[in-house]
């Protein structure tokens, strides 16, 4: 028995997946694709896709957003598992790498939920909203780059509806943030933004350590 969230070996990993749900083969092949890119490492862990896509179904998202696409694991997690009238806007500003992404999205019977906008992600944001778009998203996904989280939280719940949910990906940054004398850039920025976070009175957060952090934030 334990009273804190314990490391997953390997041995305890792969029995993890063996009892959870299959994934999908097309998610199974991007991810194997992906694992060949330099920056593999960006890609979100199966089961936290499996974590994300029940959150999904259990607030009842239909119109989310992400802010940081890669490969396009998520974004496809996403479009699983909202409603055939669901809409994904997805955000990155790498065509290379999205259009990896595009073609299992089609393969999957997906493409038409996802309305990938290449650009800065604060600039599509601000359209949104500018657009009339305030309070009509369900969720929100932020997984970019790092020094930007608090300027795409806070555009984020301008556009959530009350009891809307974000997910903020890497909070704990392999373990980097509860390092005080560490000189990883991202790990600073990191850290503030959990501390930040942790006092706004505008959400009611949880920080769930899966894979490399998920802090789920509902606005209040």
């Amino acid at each position: 028995m334990s009273n804190k969230t314990f490391s997953l070996s390997d041995e305890l990993h792969s029995y993890l997946l063996s009892v959870s749900p299959k994934e999908p083969e097309f998610l199974t092949r991007l991810r194997t694709e992906t694992a060949s890119d330099s920056m593999h490492a960006m890609q979100i862990a199966p089961e936290q896709g499996m974590f994300m896509s029940l959150l999904l179904r259990a607030i009842g998202a239909r119109n989310t957003l992400e802010i940081g696409v890669y490969t396009g694991y998520s974004a496809l997690v996403t479009a699983l598992s909202i409603p055939d009238d669901g809409k994904v806007v997805a955000c990155d500003i790498s065509r290379e790498w999205t259009d990896i992404g595009q073609r299992y999205w089609t393969e999957a019977g997906v493409r038409q939920k996802i309305d990938l906008r290449i650009g800065p992600a604060a600039q599509t944001l601000d359209t949104l909203i500018s657009n009339g778009g305030s309070g009509t998203y369900d969720f929100a996904f932020i997984d970019a780059d790092k020094p930007n989280y608090w300027e795409y939280l806070e555009r984020s719940l301008v556009l959530l509806r009350r009891g809307g949910v974000i997910a903020v990906d890497n909070v704990l940054w392999s373990g980097k943030v509860a390092d005080p004398a560490t000189e990883d850039s991202d790990a600073r920025a990191l850290h503030a933004f959990n501390t930040r976070l942790a006092a706004d009175q505008r959400v009611q957060i949880s920080m769930v350590p899966i894979a490399d952090g998920l802090t789920l934030a509902m606005k209040i």
